[in-house]
């Protein structure tokens, strides 16, 4: 994934976890918004981490054909 689009994403997630974290305080659900606060840290910390799965030509030991997107 192109650095532009994680930065974006990146944005994107710490923008509705702070929304979601402030709104769980004004309910006064003090345990629930630290909860919401982890997840969307972990969820930045983990794209940004882990690399991004490419598929080969033959995924499980089948042979696709790239023409017709098929196995054979």
């Amino acid at each position: 994934m192109p650095v532009r689009i994680k930065l974006g994403l990146s944005l994107l997630v710490v923008l509705v976890t702070a929304v979601a974290a402030w709104y769980q305080h004004t309910l006064g659900h003090d345990r629930i918004q630290y909860v919401v606060a982890f997840l969307g840290a972990f969820m930045i910390f983990s794209m940004w981490l882990f690399p991004e799965v490419k598929r080969e030509e033959s995924a499980g030991g089948v042979r696709r054909d790239p023409q017709q997107g098929q196995a054979r």
